[in-house]
């Protein structure tokens, strides 16, 4: 079996999930936080080297602000214990979003993280939070615009390498394979420029639920395809 090197996935369905199970939606929020770790294991295990998860977005903020403040308190103490997670499970984690408009105390705990892993030679995990690919083109377009305006460079270097350059995922393989769990077949503004040859699979499995069977059979699909850039197939 090819296994992509890449794998992102929207994990949705957290909230639904709990209604159906008679619970809060705070309590989906937290079973799929715990299923994470679950399917960190099992991707590195199949042999996927990249692994980005869409954790919380730049338009979750409209949410009511009773979750809001759970998801919060779910990110505070994942970010905690992430740290001896990734060092059992030898993962290097990073976090890519607008980390400036959390609040510091997630800052602090973000950076303590991404210094205490940035070593392991397993899994490289990153977690998308406070995210939105618009966002983040337009911060990226920020940086290089400030980058300009104190050392001018030629405006024929300004190509695609250079503009990823800029990005939050500058030095991560694009995804070879999107999963989209709980059936809604939309992208929802995560990773635009990075899913241009992505191969999307969608799941009416919602995220709690989806296991190693689960990862499997979106790669196996992914498998069947016939992969193809600019017309010409994928060797």
């Amino acid at each position: 079996m090819n296994v992509p090197q890449h794998i992102a996935i929207i994990l949705d369905g957290n909230g639904r999930w709990a209604k159906q199970h008679g619970m809060p939606r705070n309590f989906g929020h937290t079973q799929g936080a715990k299923n994470v770790e679950t399917i960190c294991r099992e991707a590195w295990n199949l042999g996927v080297k990249y692994l980005t998860v869409y954790a919380f977005s730049t338009e979750n903020w409209s949410r009511p602000k009773e979750e809001v403040d759970a998801l919060m308190k779910l990110l505070r103490n994942y970010m905690k214990n992430c740290i001896k997670t990734a060092e059992k499970n030898h993962m290097r984690v990073r976090i890519i979003g607008d980390k400036s408009k959390l609040d510091a105390d997630i800052q602090e705990s973000i950076a303590k993280l991404e210094e205490a892993s940035k070593y392991q030679d397993g899994l490289n995990f990153q977690i998308a939070i406070n995210y939105g690919s618009r966002d983040e083109m337009l911060r990226g377009m920020r940086k290089m615009l400030k980058e300009y305006q104190e050392n001018p460079f030629p405006v024929e270097e300004l190509d695609e390498e250079k503009f990823q350059s800029y990005l939050d995922t500058a030095d991560i393989p694009d995804p070879d394979l999107l999963i989209r769990t709980s059936g809604e077949q939309r992208i929802s503004n995560y990773l635009l420029w990075q899913l241009a040859y992505t191969e999307l699979y969608f799941t009416d499995v919602p995220w709690p639920d989806f296991t190693k069977k689960e990862l499997v059979k979106a790669i196996e699909d992914y498998n069947s395809r016939d992969r193809r850039y600019g017309g010409i197939k994928e060797e």
